[in-house]
């Protein structure tokens, strides 16, 4: 029998928690909760959990903060960060912390246990996720996470901040397919009123600027009636 992997909740809600947490045991998980960013520390040190989904702001200690402990004791059980702070520099902000992934508040909690699925699937235990490395290369293609520069075959290429934020997003999720709607909540959250068009603008972007055929990618595939995928092997540095 195949053990259930083990999920630590942690969220200062109690609404959020005494209804989340039966959902997530009856999708198949083991699920313990802690109320803050302390008790999570202490769970994650006693129990430790398959993965972590874990609240931003709580009192003593806010979701982040947990991040930034959990990497910098060297313990990289994936995470996935809840925040209410709809804001892309909020979003670039807790990859570069660490997180494995982020999901805005409000939301379905069927999609949660589709990113606890996918976040699982590619992690690796005891490693960085590829989404916090610094450098990921794919070929000829070149990202710099820390100066948000890109080179393809030498070349620096110049893109929109947005255009930018969505390559670093697939490209730290290789092989994953991502709806339009997922990309759209996730990159552009609510800050303004967008459609998944929107979407669809800044792939045809990063298309142009890469040179990719949308018939033969060697970069973004689109997967009928799904939504996109980064296709080429992706590497650190």
């Amino acid at each position: 029998m195949v053990e259930a992997s083990k999920v630590l909740l942690v969220d200062d809600e109690v609404a959020i928690t005494t209804s989340l947490a039966p959902f997530l045991e009856r999708s198949g998980f083991e699920v313990r909760v802690a109320v803050d960013g302390v008790a999570a520390l202490a769970a994650a040190a006693s129990w430790r959990p398959t993965i972590i989904v874990c609240d931003v702001l709580m009192p003593r200690l806010d979701g982040r903060e947990v991040v930034r402990e959990l990497r910098q004791q060297g313990d990289w059980t994936p995470l996935i960060l809840l925040t209410k702070v709809d804001a892309s520099n909020e979003r670039s902000a807790a990859l570069d912390e660490g997180a494995d992934d982020y999901l805005s508040k409000p939301f379905d909690p069927d999609e949660l246990v589709s990113r606890i699925k996918a976040v699982l699937r590619r992690a690796v235990p005891g490693t960085p996720p590829l989404s916090a490395s610094d450098r990921l290369s794919a070929g000829e293609l070149l990202y710099d996470r820390r100066s948000r520069r890109v080179w393809l075959a030498g070349r620096e290429l110049s893109m929109t901040p947005r255009a930018m934020l969505l390559l670093e997003y697939l490209m730290g999720r290789p092989g994953e397919v991502h709806s339009r709607d997922r990309l759209l909540s996730t990159l552009w959250g609510f800050e303004f009123p967008a459609s998944t068009r929107a979407v669809d603008h800044r792939i045809a972007e990063l298309r142009r600027v890469l040179g990719d055929d949308a018939g033969q990618p060697r970069f973004i595939e689109t997967v009928q009636s799904l939504g996109y995928r980064f296709v080429a092997k992706v590497a650190r540095g």
